[in-house]
């Protein structure tokens, strides 16, 4: 009995093995009739489908450009100052192919770590806060200026026999001052330095607030506070770099808050101070006040405010090792310099400086003359041009 069953128990595996048999031989024979059927054009795809290679694994990885860009983000640099450490292309050009230092580069001159004393970064941290401190109040003095000035409209009305809108011309060329001087000041820092432009600007806005305190007409107020404005502009965009030059950038925060705040509180100071002065004495006082201020900045400022910008700081340390090793060949490292590149004013520059001009009028002209907007100004030489 247990053989039967046995046998009974083969007999639909057997039927099944033979079915799955029938089903490849039919299988089999069918995908040969298909390709005895097929074209040509059917052919030629299977036979490329055939050849064709198998596809790549696909892998993380990242393009060249984008782990530039990150370095350069993650360097130490920080949106103010201009000298850059950390960067790998100026590392990679100074080093050849077989990894020995590079003969072109042996000769350029960077700052020595920590212990430089020429590196703006490394003087003592009190130091820094203190120049942090003038510059701000620079800044402060300059927009206080601004303000105070409408605070002497009545009494100017009354010395000067004009109308209230008048005398509110000397706000209007005062902010225009400032706004057209960073034109100048700023690429001008980039080639002298900030010091310079520091002791020449402020002292000039000192030398201008003289003729406001003493001013026997409106024409002169008017304009010697364009003047004005002219020379005080430069702490409200080269000072910001000094500011950037000493700190890390995991210091920069407090500092720059400080430098940025003092433009915006001076418009507030301004009328207050104006305000008081002119309750008790004349308008004239209202700039002998500025004149006191702006001489004890300039003082500090020439006492207490070195150079910051390294790429001047650098071309120095060159020209004192040049003397002192008679090696001629030793020159400042950073961006690489077109032949002009330490002209007092390049060509170059100039031409920054004419292009921003050109743009403003420009744009102006698209206000003015919509119908002529799509015209183009541009100064040559020495008058406005239209194409």
């Amino acid at each position: 009995m247990a053989s039967n069953q046995a046998h009974e128990a083969a007999a639909p595996l057997s039927q099944i093995d033979s079915e799955l048999e029938k089903d490849k031989t039919k299988y089999d024979r069918t995908e040969e009739e298909e390709i005895e059927e097929e074209t040509a054009s059917t052919k030629e795809e299977r036979l490329a489908r055939q050849q064709r290679p198998l596809p790549v694994p696909l892998r993380n990885t990242r393009s060249r450009s984008s782990a530039r860009s990150v370095k350069s983000y993650i360097s130490h640099t920080d949106g103010y100052s201009h000298f850059n450490e950390a960067n790998d292309e100026e590392k990679q050009r100074a080093t050849a192919a077989d990894g020995s230092e590079n003969p072109d580069k042996q000769f350029e001159v960077t700052f020595d770590g920590d212990a430089d004393p020429y590196n703006p970064k490394n003087r003592p941290y009190i130091r820094k806060w203190l120049i942090v401190i003038i510059v701000s109040a620079s800044s402060l003095c300059v927009t206080c200026a601004s303000a105070l000035y409408t605070s002497t409209y009545k009494q100017l009305e009354e010395d000067f026999h004009v109308s209230r809108e008048v005398a509110t011309l000397g706000l209007t060329t005062f902010v225009c001052g400032l706004g057209l001087g960073p034109m100048f000041l700023s690429p001008l820092s980039e080639f002298y330095g900030r010091r310079i432009i520091y002791l020449c600007a402020f002292g000039m806005y000192f030398i201008w607030l003289i003729p406001c305190a003493v001013a026997n007409n409106i024409a002169t107020m008017l304009v010697v506070r364009l003047f004005d404005g002219l020379a005080g502009s430069a702490f409200l965009s080269v000072a910001g770099g000094t500011v950037g030059d000493m700190f890390n950038r995991d210091q920069l925060s407090a500092p720059m808050m400080v430098y940025t705040a003092a433009p915006f509180v001076g418009p507030e100071i301004g009328p207050v101070v104006g305000g008081f002065i002119n309750q008790y004495t004349n308008w004239r006082w209202s700039f002998w006040v500025l004149v006191i201020w702006a001489g004890i900045q300039w003082t500090l400022i020439a006492l207490f405010v070195p150079e910051t910008y390294a790429p001047v700081l650098l071309r120095r340390k060159a020209i004192k090792l040049r003397k002192e090793t008679g090696e001629q060949r030793i020159e400042k490292a950073g961006p690489a310099d077109d032949d002009d590149g330490d002209a007092p004013l390049s060509l170059k520059g100039l031409a920054d400086v004419i292009e921003c001009v050109n743009g403003t009028l420009t744009a102006s002209l698209a206000v003015v003359c919509p119908d002529r907007s799509h015209e183009q100004v541009r100064i040559e030489d020495g008058a406005l041009v239209m194409q």
